[in-house]
């Protein structure tokens, strides 16, 4: 018997009229929905849809298939779905003012069609991992894997990071000096920082040049979005994320400043809390969130 999923997808393609609206509904990537159609279509030895440029269109068999099992789906996924009385479908969600705002709520919304309520809390990664070992989130989008007692790990995505400046300081930077000792070389342009540590620029130079940098710092803003655009008005350089510097290395807002053998990568984590049961809404909350960030365009 096809599983419940399968069939759900089925229904919400047949409503959707497309496979890419039904992967928008559903919270999935297109090629995921794809997937599960064809396994239902092998299961019961028939083709459900004819695809086209403007849609998809229910075969005879996907007529009499959503017939027979739409009214039954739509109870079992209202009961799958629904939150046990008494408990609460709030999922408290941390992360980075800039991830939440790029990756997390676009990946999450559709989930609140089905009664899940998200509150996101933005910080730093260890005030929110504390928060989290303290009971006070569900889970966090942490680019820090730091070990605490009830906080169990699961990898996200890696991002490549990439050192960008404007093009004023970029023409500033001695190339054949650039080429043989690049921390040098680039010591005398200041940094734009996400905080007081430097956590993202430190990580870069100390992969890249093997030390702490040592230029002086101009600016401290703890969203990368507000460094892109400090960056981008010349108060200094610094690593940002591939997916946030593209468009404006693109329009040539921003330089590529070093670029090194190996593509500096840091990973996202999913912190999840791990000293009490997973209730149903936090498991859909993190399910949705792995299988989106397969799809986020990182390189």
């Amino acid at each position: 018997m096809p599983d419940l999923d399968l069939l759900h997808t089925f229904v919400v393609v047949h409503r959707a009229g497309s496979f890419t609206a039904a992967a928008t509904r559903l919270g999935l990537s297109q090629p995921a929905v794809s997937d599960r159609i064809a396994r239902l279509e092998a299961d019961l030895g028939t083709s459900l849809f004819i695809r086209s440029v403007s849609g998809s269109v229910a075969t005879s068999a996907g007529e009499a298939l959503v017939l027979k099992v739409a009214a039954a789906v739509d109870r079992l996924q209202d009961a799958w779905t629904a939150p046990p009385s008494g408990l609460d479908s709030t999922v408290r969600v941390g992360g980075a003012s800039d991830v939440v705002a790029a990756r997390v709520i676009p990946t999450l919304a559709p989930l609140t069609a089905d009664g899940i309520r998200l509150e996101f809390t933005l910080g730093l990664a260890e005030d929110l991992l504390n928060q989290l070992a303290q009971g006070a989130l569900d889970i966090v989008v942490s680019s820090v894997r730091k070990p605490m007692k009830g906080i169990r790990y699961r990898g996200l995505v890696d991002e490549e990071f990439v050192l960008v400046g404007a093009p004023s300081l970029a023409r500033s930077i001695d190339r054949d000096h650039l080429a043989t000792d690049p921390a040098t070389a680039l010591q005398h342009l200041p940094l734009v920082a996400y905080d007081a540590d430097l956590s993202i620029v430190r990580r870069y130079w100390r992969s890249q040049f093997g030390h702490r940098p040592t230029n002086s710092l101009a600016l401290i803003v703890p969203d990368l979005r507000g460094v892109l655009t400090a960056v981008v008005a010349g108060a200094g350089i610094s690593a940002l994320p591939r997916y946030l510097a593209d468009a404006a290395i693109g329009a040539g807002s921003v330089e590529v400043l070093h670029r090194p053998g190996e593509r500096p990568i840091n990973t996202l984590h999913l912190a999840i809390a791990a000293a009490t049961p997973l209730t149903a809404p936090t498991t859909r909350v993190i399910d949705g969130l792995v299988e989106r960030a397969r799809d986020w365009d990182v390189f």
